[in-house]
């Protein structure tokens, strides 16, 4: 039985070629052994190739859409005989169809295939990440020839290969000891495709493409974060014979900050908060991403402590119009220099607060303690 090829890319009979190209496309992504997780997912993939080779060849289309099989090797049997099996089905049994006669192959492969896919790195601010922009990047790939489109010839003339008869492979015999074995090689003179270009396109010399610059402008959605990706469809490098062009992914890469570090969509800062501040009490203006709010330090605050503004850190992404929320550490920082009088103050306070103060002499530390207790013992 015929296998269903246009139902393999999940197309009717008669689907144009911009059709098929689109289905493949799609499920070469789905069915991506890097990206699916379908224990046969590597099977599928060699399935919907095979169905994609067949279909954009006219020849092959041809026996498909009359019903048949170009693939089929049973249609090639016939009179001759029944279930009888030769040295060359031997063979084929014995290696897989890697040998055998010359007939049912795979038969000349397609000038037309499948981009693929580029990368391109993009640094941003947090404040572009977090509220998106638009940038425009220049990127470097394969794009399809303007002389030809596509085709590789200069006048679109195509000639039927002499040498493989356009079956895009030769047969080669072997004398051995056990007889002679054949097998099947793609042909060296069209290089397996069954055709050769009489005029090479003089632009792309038969690629049907070109490298060329070009400018692109690129949408960041607020809320993206650093490493995420962002995938234009159909940007990337045109594939041999015109073929589809694969996907381009912008992937982004965050600055750093010099005030506020990122936690997913909350932000974190540090605020220098002077002694007495924090002892008394206070008010700060902190400034946000986008604004100015005003902190309240009450009094008795404590050095590390942490204050939570919400909604003033980085908008969710995929829109749903929330944010996150700013934490803001309090650095309550002591004074490491007084003058005399600013001592003085500082020594009346702790003897209000019958709070003891030890004089602090040069020397102090761990060592010096312990050599002042060895030698009282003396």
């Amino acid at each position: 039985m015929a296998k269903d090829y246009y139902g393999i890319l999940g197309l009717e009979k008669g689907a144009s070629e911009a059709e098929m190209k689109k289905a493949y496309r799609k499920l070469a992504r789905k069915y991506h052994p890097d990206v699916s997780d379908e224990p046969d997912a590597e099977e599928r993939l060699q399935e919907v190739n095979v169905a994609f080779e067949v279909l954009m060849d006219p020849d092959k289309r041809a026996i498909v859409d009359a019903g048949g099989d170009p693939h089929d090797r049973s249609a090639g049997a016939g009179a001759a005989g029944g279930n009888f099996m030769g040295f060359e089905d031997i063979v084929d049994a014995f290696f897989g169809g890697s040998m055998g006669g010359f007939g049912g192959r795979r038969g000349p492969r397609s000038r037309t295939r499948p981009g693929n896919d580029a990368l391109i790195r993009l640094d941003l601010s947090l404040d572009e990440l977090a509220f998106g922009t638009e940038s425009d990047i220049t990127v470097e790939t394969a794009v399809l020839c303007d002389e030809c489109t596509g085709s590789g010839s200069e006048t679109g003339e195509v000639k039927t290969c002499t040498t493989c008869g356009g079956n895009g492979q030769v047969q080669v015999v072997q004398n051995t000891i056990i007889g002679q074995m054949r097998s099947v090689r793609p042909c060296s003179a069209c290089s397996g495709y069954g055709s050769l270009i009489a005029d090479p396109c003089s632009k792309c010399g038969g690629e049907g493409r070109v490298r060329s610059r070009r400018k692109i402008t690129v949408k960041i959605p607020s809320g993206i974060e650093d490493g995420m990706r962002i995938r234009l469809s159909g940007e990337g490098e045109v594939g041999p014979g015109g073929g589809p062009a694969g996907d381009l992914y912008v992937e982004v890469h965050e600055k750093p900050h010099e005030v506020f570090t990122r936690d997913g969509p909350d932000l974190h800062c540090r605020v220098r908060v002077p002694m007495t501040q924090a002892a008394l009490g206070t008010k700060l203006n902190v400034h946000t991403l986008d604004e100015e709010v005003e902190v309240e330090v009450p009094p008795g605050t404590q050095p590390d402590t942490v204050k939570k503004i919400r909604g003033k850190g980085i908008p969710k992404l995929r829109g749903t119009g929330t944010r996150g929320d700013l934490y803001v550490e309090l650095d309550v920082r002591t004074p490491t220099k007084l003058d005399g009088e600013q001592e003085e103050i500082l020594r009346n306070l702790a003897t209000l607060r019958d709070e003891e103060i030890k004089e602090v002499k040069s020397g102090s530390g761990f060592f010096a303690r312990m050599r002042d207790a060895f030698h009282g013992h003396q």
